[in-house]
């Protein structure tokens, strides 16, 4: 099933995390069974050699066919093709499927008109019966098995192998679970992991991946770049990964890698709001060093840099405030009031369509925040940040960090402009009170 927020063709923002959390984990574990989740959709649609072993191994398999997504026709094809029995596809009742796959037998939930998941209880009762009795019985699901008399599939597949597989899933699961501990204990306890599961290169894509992020929610930097040097080398070439890797090397210092990696990506896939938006920071962590030496032409060089890669990103898909924001505030900080005008009123409305369509997260609401301190409304800017801080993820000390920077951006640029605002040194004030603790 894909992960995270995916829009349908109704035009809803539906959150997949949510509804597995809610729905399939739920009903899974009613069942007593352990249940198992790919990563393909945090590699960018990557279709790995895990993942086919679970595809082939798995007592069971749900699939969520509500995105129609290609790689998940891919991968229920397959199943099918392999499994007479314990497949289960589930999908958004009023979710537009091909007229094959009306055909079959599928579970319907159903979603309102924001895309939020409705009678979660009726949808797990009818998700565990089914998964009750494919416990129960043998009945063939698959069309494949149903149409074609006789189709068997033969492999050397030993129940050792299967019983390594499984054993390998509770591993994973173990791994990710003392990650999560570690995250918690700080950036000692995530570096001795990393220590711990060299060479990198022999575990699993999620439990690599989720080092990987785990390395920068603790700004361990250097280790997020060994972490990356001993991955796989289909793995180092996904565009996430290349993405963070930059995102390593230019909280580390070291911009022109940075800038290097990330000229590439975009070379390779075209503006994007991750991509020109980790590539816009770059150069305005450039400005800001040229600034602070003098050398103010070149300053003025980064700054205008800097904007551009926002603008980019943020003209790519306006749905994504993330370049926006950062747009808006070097545009105040440029005194480019005309172009701050045209795209402020686009931010503010991707901002308000995102945290309509989803439960808000850090993000959402620090840009609220920030759009409110442009507007000089410090009152409800200081009031939706201290929502903000409140569901920062553990030892994510780096997006208190980002937040800081662009409110002291504006800050300096009104003062430069002799405009002394007051209200915003309160507010910054009060945030580095909180966060120098944490820094």
């Amino acid at each position: 099933m894909p992960f995270g927020i995916k829009i349908d063709k109704l035009g809803r923002e539906i959150d997949f995390n949510e509804i597995y959390e809610l729905l399939i984990k739920k009903a899974i574990e009613k069942c007593e069974m352990e249940p198992i989740r790919d990563d393909e959709e945090l590699l960018g649609g990557t279709i790995h050699k895990p993942m086919y072993e679970r595809l082939v191994l798995c007592d069971y398999a749900i699939a969520d066919l509500t995105s129609l997504n290609a790689n998940v026709f891919y991968e229920l094809g397959l199943r099918h093709a392999i499994k007479a029995h314990t497949t289960i596809p589930i999908f958004a009742f009023d979710a537009d499927l091909p007229f094959d796959l009306k055909m079959q037998r599928t579970l319907p939930y159903k979603l309102d008109d924001q895309g939020k998941l409705i009678d979660i209880e009726a949808a797990l009762e009818i998700l565990v019966k089914h998964l009750n009795a494919c416990k129960e019985d043998n009945t063939i699901d698959s069309p494949v098995f149903q149409l074609i008399d006789g189709w068997k599939v033969s492999h050397n597949l030993s129940h050792e192998k299967t019983d390594v597989f499984r054993k390998q899933a509770t591993y994973e699961n173990k791994i990710k679970e003392d990650l999560f501990k570690a995250r918690n204990g700080g950036k000692e306890f995530v570096v001795k992991m990393f220590k711990e599961l060299a060479p990198i290169h022999e575990k699993s894509v999620g439990v690599v991946v989720d080092l990987f992020i785990s390395l920068r929610g603790v700004k361990a930097w250097q280790e997020m770049i060994a972490c990356y040097e001993d991955m796989d080398a289909p793995l180092q070439k996904l565009k996430m990964i290349r993405e963070q890797l930059a995102f390593a090397y230019n909280r580390k210092g070291e911009s022109e890698e940075a800038q290097k990696i990330l000229e590439e990506v975009i070379k390779e896939y075209g503006p994007d709001p991750e991509t020109n938006g980790i590539l816009g920071r770059v150069f305005k962590d450039l400005y800001e060093k040229a600034k602070k030496e003098d050398k103010l032409l070149k300053a003025d060089g980064y700054l205008g840099r800097a904007i551009k890669s926002y603008k980019d990103g943020f003209d790519a898909d306006w749905r994504d405030a993330y370049p926006g924001i950062n747009l808006v505030t070097l545009l105040e900080r440029k005194g480019d009031y005309k172009m701050l005008e045209e795209y402020l009123p686009l931010v503010r409305f991707a901002n308000k369509r995102k945290m309509m369509s989803t439960t808000p997260d850090y993000w959402d609401l620090a840009t609220q925040s920030e759009l409110n301190i442009l507007q000089r409304d410090y009152d409800v800017a200081t009031t939706i940040l201290s929502e903000a801080i409140t569901l920062i993820p553990s030892n994510e000390i780096w997006m208190l960090e980002t937040t800081l920077n662009n409110l002291e951006i504006i800050h300096g640029a009104r003062k430069e402009n002799d405009n002394q605002d007051e209200g915003l040194s309160i507010l910054i004030n009060k945030f580095k009170k909180y966060i120098q603790p944490e820094l």
